[in-house]
């Protein structure tokens, strides 16, 4: 549904969606005749025939700011109105637009309305705009203007976010964008915030990587697979990037802007060293930079940073495209705004619009639909697989594994390939498995390559790891009035601490790696006997109190950690947690290796994928009824089987210690019952706000006054 909100200077039509959806020849029976013959034609079509054609180019106004958490105490006037004509469309994107924990926390803000005015009348006075999409995720928002005149030229809206913060959920960084079509080209618009602090760049780099593989849009027509950022004409990428200039200090830092010598600068800045060496934004351009870094003031002036850190001064906020026919008329920051510590950035494209001539597109349109007719008659489609075996060795725990599945189309007609389900299975495909893409068109002579990605998360560890389940699936190819193709998946999977209980954990004193399969499997059966009551007494080898991968990470952070700056709120590198993952399965190396943040954000994934959760979840719903009463709540956790009590009164007494630092650490009590309680305490079906807000009061009760 295409969203409209009515703000001062802006268009005041009741029916645009209304307008959007019947804009086109796309509303007369050719679109009824598409959902028949779409897929098998949409390829020739896309491709640019005589009824498509760059007959216009339109102005895009791109704009970023990160606000700081501040309110709008100034016009955005000069930020916004800064060209001689108006823009067709704006893009205009926020971070940090509220730091308060009521925003991170529960997602509401009062500061999205007051910016969005605050935009909607700083916009061009010499048009009419209408606000056609809003998104936000916590304090990133991105807001979507189109003229009066080209609003009915506008289709197929969606809006998606993806956090990237804690355990790759938390919204605190992260992305949003939303796509849509504009004539005959699609266009995406991404607003991102990503990892700070200036040694951090590994992790900026992962976290473009994250908002470009999980941030997908459906279709219009839900049998097509989503559509990933890439696969639009256009992309537009604002945001507070976050990376610095490296290998300076702030004197020579400084010193160059002095001079205004930004091209030196410049070669010191991270993103562009990045981009040079191919590990983000392949294929993007951003503009000349001849301004000074927007990054940091003084709030309320044009001072550098002040404070004791003394920040660096670095161009956080950028502003990237990519895609055919483009144009930057200006690329500049505005230092006239002095609300935040950042200052915010413009940037003015032309685009060059694909417009369709409905006339030669129906006449295009149904002779390839004659042509596929006749072909259809007289040809039965085949394609050629590159090979129909494929193995997964040593798969791990939230490690991806891919390999490409190559078909070429060597029969005489453009085929239709899908996989499809076997019989009396609810998908195409094991859970821990997937193919994209799942279906598609290749035209006569052509090919496509699919790639066939494992990855076990913690849905599916817990079978994989006692044996119930292995690395084994037959995927079925089916060829639209063709055969079918039989592909073999197979692989071996290395049992890990992560997706095993705690009950099976505190049985073992080896690494679980050097476990036969045959006791991890004994373990497993036996343990949902020991949920319900109390350990029997009479097991022949005492177990462990708490699982010793648990102790080895609660450990660590305890005494290298208890002073962190952001600790649980801040996140690791993936590949830190491979590590890390390695070590506590194989024992190897004796001692966790890591940053701090890798660690604690290993822990949290540890008991995000324990099968029965600390609070096992027949006693959730006890928990709820408890929640006010802090002596009741004591008498659940004594109900508790004695591994689960003893691993809950372990990690309460951890957090409270962190509590005790939390002048350096800069947490508090909610931050940390948001973090653990959810992870505690969960729910055995979907878990709504006031649930959650239970468990959160439950637990809050023993870090502020500890367990008897």
């Amino acid at each position: 549904s295409i969203v409209i909100l009515l703000v001062s200077n802006c268009l005041e039509v009741t029916e645009l969606g209304q307008q959007m959806k019947e804009r086109s020849f796309f509303s007369t029976n050719l679109r009824d005749y598409w959902q028949f013959v779409g897929p098998i034609v949409e390829v020739p079509l896309r491709m640019d025939g005589d009824y498509c054609k760059l007959s216009s180019t339109k102005v895009f106004f791109l704009g970023t700011y990160n606000v700081n958490g501040q309110t709008p105490k100034e016009s955005l006037h000069p930020w916004l109105s800064c060209t001689l004509n108006p823009p067709d469309i704006y893009c205009v994107g926020f971070q940090e637009l509220d730091l308060s924990k009521e925003a991170f926390f529960f997602s509401d803000t009062p500061k999205e309305l007051e910016w969005t005015r605050a935009v909607s009348k700083g916009l061009h006075p010499d048009a009419k705009y209408a606000l056609v999409k809003l998104v936000r995720l916590v304090g990133i928002m991105l807001l979507f203007y189109v003229k009066k005149e080209h609003a009915e030229f506008i289709s197929d809206i969606e809006a998606e976010t993806v956090g990237t913060g804690i355990m790759g959920r938390m919204g605190n960084k992260g992305a949003v964008a939303i796509r849509f079509h504009f004539h005959n080209s699609d266009i995406c618009v991404v607003n991102s915030h990503l990892a700070a602090h200036i040694e951090e760049y590994e992790r900026r780099n992962q976290d473009y990587k994250d908002i470009c593989s999980r941030l997908q849009f459906r279709q219009l027509d839900p049998t097509q697979p989503p559509l990933t950022i890439m696969k639009h004409d256009v992309v537009l990428w604002i945001g507070d990037l976050n990376y610095r200039i490296s290998d300076l200090d702030a004197d020579n830092v400084k010193d160059l802007i002095s001079k205004k010598d930004f091209e030196s600068l410049h070669s010191y800045d991270q993103l562009k060293r990045q981009i040079d060496e191919e590990a983000v934004f392949v294929g993007f351009v951003e503009g000349e930079i001849d301004f000074q870094p927007t990054y940091k003031y003084d709030t309320g002036s044009d001072m550098w940073d002040t404070s004791e850190k003394c920040r660096v001064p670095a161009w956080c906020d950028r502003i990237l495209w990519k895609g055919k026919n483009i144009t930057q008329q200006h690329y500049q920051s505005h230092m006239a705004l002095k609300t935040s510590d950042h200052k915010p950035v413009s940037s003015l494209l032309i685009i060059g619009i694909k417009r369709v001539n409905p006339e030669a597109y129906k006449k295009t349109f149904e002779e390839i639909v004659r042509n596929i007719d006749k072909m259809e008659n007289e040809c039965i489609p085949s394609v050629t697989l590159s090979k129909r075996e494929f193995h997964f060795k040593d798969v791990k725990f939230m490690q991806h594994q891919a390999e490409t599945l190559s078909l070429f189309n060597d029969g005489q007609v453009p085929c239709q390939f899908e996989f499809i389900q076997k019989p009396n299975e609810p998908t195409y495909c094991k859970p821990w498995l997937t193919a994209n893409p799942p279906k598609g068109f290749i035209a006569q002579g052509g090919s496509v390559d699919i790639d066939l990605e494992v990855f076990v998360n913690r849905t599916t560890a817990p079978d994989l790891n006692s044996g119930k389940q292995e690395i084994e699936d037959i995927l079925v190819l089916h060829l639209e009035r063709g055969k079918d193709y039989f592909i073999s998946v197979t692989g071996n999977y290395l049992p890990s601490c992560y997706g095993s209980s705690i009950h099976s954990l505190c049985q073992l004193r080896e690494p679980v790696q050097d476990m036969p399969q045959e006791v991890l499997r004994e373990l497993v059966s036996t343990a949902g006997c020991t949920l319900s009551l109390k350990e029997n007494a009479t097991n022949t080898e005492k177990p462990l109190d708490i699982p010793k991968e648990l102790w080895m990470m609660v450990d660590h952070l305890f005494r290298n950690a208890i002073k962190q700056e952001d600790i649980f709120q801040q996140p690791g590198l993936r590949s830190e947690f491979a590590e890390i993952r390695d070590c506590l399965d194989t024992g190897i190396p004796d001692s966790l290796p890591g940053s701090n943040h890798s660690v604690a954000e290993a822990l949290l994934l540890f008991l995000d994928a324990l099968p029965e959760p600390v609070v096992p979840y027949s006693l959730y719903q006890q928990c709820l009824e408890c929640c006010s009463n802090a002596s009741q709540c004591e008498k659940v956790i004594s109900m508790l089987p004695q591994c689960h009590q003893n691993v809950f009164n372990y990690l309460a007494a951890f957090l409270r210690e962190l509590l005790k630092n939390s002048a350096h650490n800069r947490l508090d009590v909610n931050i940390l019952v948001t973090i653990f309680a959810s992870l505690l305490l969960k729910s055995p079906t979907k878990q709504d706000l006031a649930e959650k807000r239970k468990t959160q009061e439950f637990f809050q009760h023993f870090l502020i006054h500890g367990s008897a």
